[in-house]
């Protein structure tokens, strides 16, 4: 369970559990410190203004001097300030294209062996397709935790058609009634525009081939690289529709923060993280119970 996992949130939440409880009192030096922990926990500016804001208008307003119900209030902000409800679950409907994006080394093929094996066990059918063949191995990997899984992997030589590996993948889905395809895409092409231009053929394809199908564009982000992680929600926003965020690695190394930062300044759902290097590592977000873990 992720609550057990020691120092899943990192400095964040001791940093912010000493500001409560070793203050004398909850004055204007309180909130400026509050402030500070939080831009230097990876949260962007704009949001951190909203939290204290927010968390100074509720003090004054019901008169809060208990530390526990000043925790508490700061993780009922937290929690609304990261709920983005109904947008934040996977689509229950069958068929469903999943594109998973993001650069290399983000986690993305580990996390695409990870959702593959939550969807199967929830008793839903499976299929991955190895659309990064510009990386070398990539599909070699893929296939290794198709094998690990126990579901089917399609996939070209190095160097092939990314959108005709789409293609193939789609018809053998719909040959063999899929209720999922997960897609595994390049995270580094030569440039923006050719990313761009790639992710797009892929989705014309999709459209062509199976216009029935949901559709889901989940970008996978390290949480260990901070406010780059940013940087990619930009950059992977112009080149694709992104439904949701997958963030990896967020155990006691991260500081945990950007999920405020993402969530609030592009409004966008954060859909899953991982949590270790386990098949089963792979949790749905649940905003309250981050919120709440943070001083727990």
């Amino acid at each position: 369970m992720i609550g057990k996992k020691k120092g899943f949130f990192g400095k964040l939440a001791e940093r912010i559990t000493d500001a409560v409880l070793l203050r004398p009192s909850i004055d204007e030096e309180f909130f400026e410190e509050l402030e500070e922990i939080l831009i230097t926990s990876d949260i962007g500016m704009e949001t951190t203004v909203k939290i204290v804001d927010r968390l100074r208008d509720e003090v004054q307003e019901n008169y809060l001097v208990s530390p526990e119900k000043i925790k508490d209030r700061l993780a009922m902000i937290i929690a609304d300030t990261i709920n983005k409800g109904e947008q934040q679950e996977l689509s229950k409907n069958s068929p469903l294209i999943i594109l998973m994006i993001g650069i290399n080394g983000g986690g993305k093929t580990t996390t695409i062996g990870k959702l593959a094996y939550k969807l199967k066990k929830e008793g839903r059918t499976v299929m991955l397709a190895a659309a990064d063949t510009f990386r070398a191995a990539a599909s070699e990997q893929l296939g290794i935790w198709g094998e690990r899984v126990g579901v089917n992997v399609v996939r070209h030589g190095e160097g092939a058609d990314p959108s005709a590996v789409i293609y193939d993948a789609i018809q053998s889905a719909k040959a063999k009634n899929m209720d999922v395809l997960i897609c595994d895409t390049a995270g580094r092409l030569q440039n923006k525009k050719n990313l761009m231009d790639e992710l797009n053929k892929m989705s014309k394809v999709i459209s062509r081939e199976w216009p029935g199908a949901t559709r889901e564009n989940l970008l996978v982000l390290d949480a260990t690289t901070g406010k780059n992680a940013v940087s990619q929600v930009s950059e992977f926003g112009e080149a694709a529709d992104i439904t949701g965020i997958v963030l990896t690695k967020l155990d006691g190394t991260a500081k945990g923060g950007i999920v405020l930062t993402i969530a609030d300044e592009f409004n966008m759902p954060v859909k899953f993280i991982g949590v270790g290097e386990g098949i089963e590592d792979l949790m749905e977000f649940d905003p309250e119970f981050f919120a709440k873990g943070i001083f727990e």
